[in-house]
Parts: structure tokens; sequence; C-alpha cells
């Protein structure tokens, strides 16, 4: 599992088209640390109460702000600009497209703090920078695996080399399924606890089929062939039959694997010849399917065979 470093170099680079952020100081140091995930707005810090000032954060000023500053004399504002920038924040964003007060501007200069400039609104700035600084901060890694999304489950086929994964990935996209990634999947953990995989970007689209060659899925069997990421609902371990010490026969009890600290459902299929795996593979999804629905076939067969078990006999006749 590894955590990303989140510069404010990084954050301007990719939130700089959907966020609208415009650089104001170029020779700003880039370098800079985020080492939060949200955004602040730094108004009591401005008004002069610093004690509790999240300042290992994204600031960013807006009308409220701005409006304060006004009732203050120079003076005052540029002492308030000395004790803001004082403190190690990363950067800092003016929203709804106000232009900087000069003093602001100065001061930023000379402590190497970037000042950004965005047309959006703070709310709506905020919200969206959030968002993506939330993402930026999520633990990530690879599986090692192809991933399809099998109506609404997304999947992830491990197995040995050879093991047929490819092949069955290519029998379920031709059911009508997507790709999501081949042979290696990305996974990031989303929220509290999902896990959402997608392809390297070097590699989307395309597959590697032992006999043939690499092919690209979108080409052969269409856009709807393919997902460019998916939350990860079950993992699927194909292995030979002689490897599988003790086959799963009831499935009274889901088994999990462990994803960067997230448990995610996880079956074993035994290979053999002439076993369908593309087909076993998209029963176990909509197994699992019906198991988020509140459904679990092994628990109702069994209570109702421990319903029978404890019946009264019915009594004998004279």
């Amino acid at each position: 599992m590894q955590r990303s470093l989140v510069t404010v170099e990084r954050f301007y680079r990719e939130c700089r088209e959907t966020l609208d952020l415009r650089l104001l100081n170029e020779d700003a140091n880039l370098d800079r640390v985020i080492r939060e995930p949200t955004v602040n707005r730094p108004g009591l810090a401005l008004a002069g109460f610093t004690r509790y000032f999240a300042f290992k954060r994204l600031q960013a000023i807006g009308s409220a702000e701005t409006s304060y500053l006004k009732t203050l004399n120079a003076a005052e504002r540029a002492q308030r600009f000395k004790e803001l920038f004082s403190f190690r924040i990363p950067c800092l964003v003016l929203c709804r497209g106000i232009n900087p007060d000069p003093v602001l501007l100065q001061t930023a200069r000379h402590t190497g703090v970037p000042v950004f400039k965005t047309s959006l609104i703070t709310m709506h700035f905020i919200n969206q920078a959030t968002l993506a600084i939330e993402a930026m901060f999520a633990p990530h890694g690879m599986e090692m695996g192809s991933m399809v999304d099998i109506l609404g489950i997304g999947v992830i086929i491990k197995g040995a080399s050879g093991i047929g994964k490819s092949e069955c990935v290519l029998g379920l996209i031709e059911r009508g399924y997507s790709l999501v990634s081949d042979d290696v999947t990305r996974v990031v953990v989303h929220g509290q606890d999902e896990i959402i995989g997608s392809s390297p970007d070097n590699t989307r689209f395309f597959m590697e089929v032992r006999g043939i060659g690499i092919i690209n899925v979108q080409q052969l069997f269409g856009v709807k062939s393919i997902r460019t990421h998916k939350k990860v609902d079950l993992v699927v371990t194909l292995k030979r039959w002689d490897e599988v010490s003790d086959v799963e026969r009831v499935g009274l009890e889901q088994q999990h694997t462990d994803i960067l600290g997230v448990p995610v459902p996880h079956m074993v299929i035994p290979v053999a010849p002439g076993r369908d795996i593309a087909r076993l593979v998209e029963v176990a999804a909509f197994y699992v399917k019906m198991r988020n629905f509140g459904l679990n076939p092994a628990q109702e067969l069994n209570d109702q065979l421990l319903a029978a078990m404890s019946a009264k006999p019915p009594t004998a006749r004279s």
C-alpha cells in the first residue's frame, strides 16, 4: 500500500483546468506539500486568532474574508498578511475571480507561497478541490489480475500464469460484459470501505492473448466492451483442481481477501478440463449480487433443513 506525497505542483497540474486555476506569482515554490486532504478558509486567522489555525491545508479566500479585510486599514492588513504567511501554508487560492491585494501578493512572494486565482465561487471550489485532494491522498496499489464488469459487479480474476485468465475474460467480453483492466489492475481506496479498480494508462483497452498476441478490445468488440474504472466487488482466484485442498460445496459463509486494508469477497474456482470458467465466474458475480440484495441461497437451504429436522414427526395411525 502506498500513499502519495501531494505537492502544490501536483495539485496545480492535475486540477488546473477543472478548477480554473491561474498562478499569480510565477516565482513561487510549487514543491510545498499539502499535508491534510481538505481545504481551509482562514477567516479566523485573518482576524488575528491563530491558536487553532489549520495551516497544513490548502487555504481558500472568498467574499467574506475579502470584505472583512477591507474594513482594516493598510497597516492592519499588512500585519494580518504577515501573520498568515508566517505559517507554512501550502498555497492560497482566491475564489470568485477576486483580484489580490498588492500587499498580499508581495508578502506571498517574500515567503514563496503560491497564490492562485479561480473564477469558481468559494463553496464550489472547496467541494471540488476537497474531492480532488482526497483522491490524491487515497492509498493505492497494484493487484496482479484482470478485472471485468459483470452487470455492475466488478470482478478481479487472479491466478497463476497460463491458467486461463485471458480466455476467461474473453469469454465474458463475448457475453457482453466490459473489460476494466488486463493482467494488472490499479486499485485505490475510495471513501472508507470501497476499492476502485482501473487500468494502468499505458495498457488501457489492450489485452494479451497467448497464441494471438496483443489485441485492442475496444476496436474488436466496440465501446461497450470497456470500462475505465469500477468498484471491486469480488476477487476470483483460479486454481488447478489438484491444488485446491478443500473445494467449497455449500458457500454458507462468504470468504474475504484484503485489498489495501479493505475486505473484499473472495472465491476460489478450481480449473479442470471441460469446465466453462467464464460461465462459473459469471455465476459467481451473480451470486455476489444476490448477496448484496440480502439473498443467501445457502442460508435459505440450511434454514429449511433445520426446520424440517426440528418439525414434530406425524403420529402413527392406529
